[in-house]
């Protein structure tokens, strides 16, 4: 039994991540193209690592805790379920951890999924920072930060320098 216990592991995350794909709407099972393009990438990136570090001697797979099925390269068929199974469930996480907040209301994400600037709850607090937003044109408008004004440029001479007298222009 010692040796299925990779791959069981591997069993077990997929089975505790599962029911927040049904029970929290998580969606990634239901956009396959996207699980694909967020998956496979970052797979073959670490599977072509493995396979250089196994090829140079760098580290090993214990036969008793593996099947012994390698593929080409030497790699074991757990160490590819592993690069599989752990993003997904990653992903499974991430995508219920945005429905329970969006849900909750602390996240006023726009479609996209990002917060909108200057966009403002009921209590007038601006989701993308937590602070709170005054005044505004329109209840969906937050008034400007002090970084957005534009501020005006002054030359020596104009607005803002305090009056010269002579003396202190000449030298």
């Amino acid at each position: 039994m010692d040796r299925f216990q990779y791959l069981a592991l591997m069993a077990g995350c997929l089975l505790v991540t599962l029911p927040l794909e049904f029970w929290l709407a998580a969606r990634v099972y239901r956009r396959p193209r996207r699980l694909l393009l967020a998956v496979v990438p970052v797979a073959a990136a670490f599977i072509a690592w493995d396979l250089f570090a196994i090829r140079r001697d760098h580290w090993t797979f214990s036969p008793r805790y593996t099947t012994g099925v390698l593929l080409p390269g030497g790699i074991p068929l757990e160490e590819v379920v592993f690069f599989l199974v752990i993003p997904i469930c990653g992903l499974l996480t991430y995508e219920a951890v945005g429905t329970v907040l969006r849900a909750s209301g602390r996240d006023a994400s726009s479609s996209s999924g990002r917060a909108e600037p200057g966009r403002r709850d009921a209590r007038g607090t601006d989701p993308s920072s937590g602070r709170q937003v005054r005044g505004g044109s329109s209840p969906g408008q937050a008034e400007p930060t002090p970084r957005e004004r534009p501020r005006p440029v002054a030359r020596p001479g104009e607005i803002g320098d305090p009056p010269q007298r002579q003396e202190e222009q000449d030298a």
